[in-house]
């Protein structure tokens, strides 16, 4: 009886004026010995009931972030011709992996109230990372980490790579890169008008480790004595065999 009661209230709440409806090219990635990463489509459409205005223009923003890894981002100054550490901040998790898709420009499609209240841009995605014990000046250390992921291929920001038909249907593609960790990539996809969000949807990518390297990893994880004597074995074998082969070679 609560059930349908709930049911019919829900049913009686207005549809908001525009919905996402999306889909995913595939919701799950395994990471073998020959993944070089790979591509993921992200399609979907707003659905309404009534013609949509003509201003402001429908956008569409897509972020897909990766599960949060703890990392130090470490000051370096040059000391008389040498490089040294003259501070350090530990961020206690922040996305390993994050990219944005958009339609335009990210400032011109989203206004800064809604950036604050998404996080959806990279700053003020890396701007709500946990932060630990540090020295220096916070925002420092949170643009230079920024700087280093973008180097590494890791955070990216693409303006104008979501195709938009009929204010309507939208596609895209997100290339994933082959040093994924694992975890869920979590997908957002946010429409706005005029700088404002009216509708967001989220949705998982769960990337796994498959065959052996799953064994191996899972084997570190909950097993991390026996692990290291099976390393510790491995190592020694293959000394031994490099050993015995270069003794037979010089015979």
């Amino acid at each position: 009886m609560m059930r349908a009661l709930i049911l019919l209230m829900l049913l009686a709440l207005p549809l908001r004026a525009e919905e996402i409806v999306s889909g995913l090219s595939q919701s799950g990635v395994s990471i073998d010995a020959s993944f070089d990463g790979t591509s993921i489509l992200i399609y979907g459409a707003a659905m309404r009931e009534e013609k949509p205005p003509a201003w402001p223009l429908l956008q569409v923003i897509i972020t897909v972030a990766g599960p949060d890894v703890p990392i130090v981002v470490r000051q370096k100054e040059r000391v008389a011709g040498i490089w040294v550490n003259r501070g350090a901040m530990a961020v206690d998790g922040a996305p390993s992996f994050y990219a944005i898709m958009t339609t335009g420009p990210l400032d011109d499609i989203l206004s800064v109230a809604e950036d604050e209240a998404h996080a959806i841009s990279i700053p003020r995605a890396i701007g709500s990372v946990r932060l630990g014990a540090g020295a220096g000046s916070t925002a420092d250390y949170l643009a230079a980490l920024q700087r280093i992921r973008a180097s590494q291929g890791v955070y990216k920001l693409a303006s104008d790579s979501v195709l938009l038909l009929q204010q309507s249907l939208f596609r895209t593609e997100v290339s994933l890169p082959a040093n994924l960790i694992e975890g869920g990539y979590r997908v957002r996809i946010f429409l706005t008008r005029g700088g404002a969000v009216v509708d967001v949807q989220e949705s998982m990518i769960a990337v796994r480790k498959a065959g052996l390297e799953r064994i191996l990893f899972r084997m570190a994880q909950d097993q991390p004595l026996l692990y290291g004597v099976i390393a510790l074995l491995l190592a020694a074998v293959a000394g031994w065999a490099a050993s015995e082969l270069f003794r037979r070679l010089r015979l």
